[in-house]
């Protein structure tokens, strides 16, 4: 953005998207779970990462739509499951930088009116992503949704509901489906250096007979983008894996923009009456899937996997046990402030040095960030809210706190008729970590890939739903026009590899397709 670009217009409408993500965020902090950790100093890292988010976020984010605009990779991430979700691109990708420039402000290294180009670029870019991620249910956040989350257009839809195997409590399936979600939860929470920025869940989609699916994804589970995998669950043969679920006579009344739910009665297994698997990633035409032949089969490759992640946890805890404290602190940082690098990997333009490193400018503050000092700031940042710049005018009532103040700082309308601010936090990305260098390859679902390769092949790949008029035929058009050619060939694409639909087109209603889960 530059200084020509700054207008009344657009002030308003970041100073509202901003506020919404206040709102939203404090209601997340104070009704969620405490995240903490035994082994992670996860107040400091959060901290840090913070502030590394908001120095270096801007610059990612330019280089990244300078080859693909962000409502096209929104338009990316509804077809699959990636990392740019909800819980980290949606939600964590604009907060993160929020919060690191409250925390300068509130040390008074910042004014309101300083890198107001930055921050209107950041929610100019996540606002147009959240757009056309929420599409198909026409919303900006789940927060908006009233706490769900059905980003899935009918035609996925419509083949998992197809393609799902049926369980029943205790049989093969439905033990190694249960068991495998725990291996995976474990798995990818000690990943991501115990927060939960590797698990997502979205949902739910309406079954029929009392049922709702879940969708649940789970990332980044063997080699990839984090140094400390190289090595790790080399035989998984892919690094994302996706499992709906439909449950029996329970209701999903929350799916928050942390990708958290709240179900009544509570999630219980023994309600599972169907399960399937797939993967995607930036290379995936669509979902693909994993083991899905049939019930046997599935069995045997969700027992398998639960084998492999099994040993790759207690490999895995055996390298973080060797870490130091600041080896911890800068793997949790760049965990939390990488949380948008897949929007990179979507436009081919990834580098590691960008993604994988603290800033410079954030080392210098690594010596305030011991234990104590990480939960006090935090907690008065994000839940006390007791920053005195974070105080509004004494008549004004927060909208969940009734009180005069809000987590995140909006940007003064005086930057339209005066110059007493820096427009940006600059350009320039140095970093380093204490981490070892990465050294293994990059998995995918086009095989295990060198850097360059794999940036190559996201730059030259468009799927095929969203080239030519595909893209813009959406749900209310198709609702028109489902005996229309484009449409058939739009759901056959989705279509394929299903083993239940594989090639019946559109204008199929939930009554015609084959019974859910046999």
């Amino acid at each position: 953005m530059s200084g020509e670009k700054r207008t009344y217009a657009g002030l308003l409408q970041a100073n509202n998207y901003l506020r919404q993500l206040s709102d939203t965020t404090y209601w997340l902090c104070i009704t969620r779970t405490v995240q903490e950790s035994k082994l992670f100093p996860m107040n400091p890292y959060m901290l840090l990462s913070y502030l590394n988010t908001f120095y270096r976020l801007p610059t990612q984010l330019r280089a990244i739509e300078a080859v693909t605009p962000a409502e096209e990779l929104g338009d990316r991430a509804r077809e699959v499951s990636l990392k740019v979700d909800t819980v980290n691109a949606a939600w964590g990708m604009p907060a993160f930088y929020l919060i690191g420039r409250e925390m300068l402000m509130n040390w008074g290294l910042l004014s309101p009116s300083d890198a107001v180009d930055d921050v209107v670029d950041v929610l100019d870019f996540s606002r147009r992503f959240n757009l056309a991620y929420h599409r198909t249910d026409g919303h900006l956040t789940n927060k908006e949704f009233g706490d769900r989350s059905q980003f899935l257009p009918e035609r996925t839809l419509q083949v998992f509901e197809s393609d799902l195997h049926g369980v029943r409590a205790g049989d093969r399936l439905h033990t190694a489906a249960t068991k495998l979600v725990a291996q995976l939860s474990q798995y990818a929470f000690l990943a991501h250096c115990e927060c939960r920025i590797g698990l997502h869940n979205s949902g739910p989609y309406a079954m029929g007979d009392n049922r709702q699916m879940i969708v649940r994804d789970f990332f980044e589970l063997t080699e990839g983008d984090y140094p400390w995998l190289d090595g790790i669950a080399t035989s998984l043969p892919f690094t994302n894996l996706t499992i709906p679920i439909v449950f029996a006579d329970t209701d999903f009344h929350l799916m928050d923009d942390w990708a958290s739910f709240e179900a009544s009665p509570a999630y219980d297994a023994a309600n599972i009456v169907a399960v399937g698997m797939y993967t995607s990633d930036a290379l995936s035409d669509g979902y693909l899937p994993v083991g899905m032949e049939n019930a046997e089969t599935l069995a045997e490759t969700m027992e398998h996997y639960r084998e492999v992640l099994n040993q790759a946890t207690a490999d895995l805890w055996k390298r973080i046990a060797s870490w130091s404290r600041e080896q911890m602190i800068d793997a949790g940082a760049i965990v939390y402030s990488s949380v948008a690098k897949d929007f990179a990997h979507l436009a081919g333009v990834y580098r590691q040095e960008d993604w994988i490193a603290l800033d410079d400018r954030v080392q210098r503050f690594k010596p305030l960030m011991n234990d104590e000092y990480g939960r006090d700031d935090l907690a008065e940042m994000v839940g006390l809210l007791g920053f005195p710049h974070q105080k509004a005018n004494e008549y004004t009532m927060a909208r969940h706190s009734k009180l005069n103040q809000n987590m995140l700082t909006g940007v003064p309308y005086s930057v339209l008729v005066d110059d007493d601010f820096a427009p940006t936090a600059g350009s320039s990305l140095t970093g380093t970590s204490t981490l070892e260098a990465k050294t293994g390859l990059w998995t995918t679902s086009a095989g295990r890939l060198e850097l360059d390769d794999y940036n190559r092949r996201a730059r030259d790949f468009t799927p095929a739903v969203l080239t030519g008029d595909h893209r813009y035929l959406d749900e209310e058009w198709v609702k028109r026009h489902h005996d229309d050619e484009r449409a058939h060939e739009l759901y056959r694409l989705a279509q394929r590899g299903s083993r239940r639909l594989e090639g019946r087109g559109a204008g199929l209603r939930r009554a015609d397709l084959p019974t859910l889960g046999t």
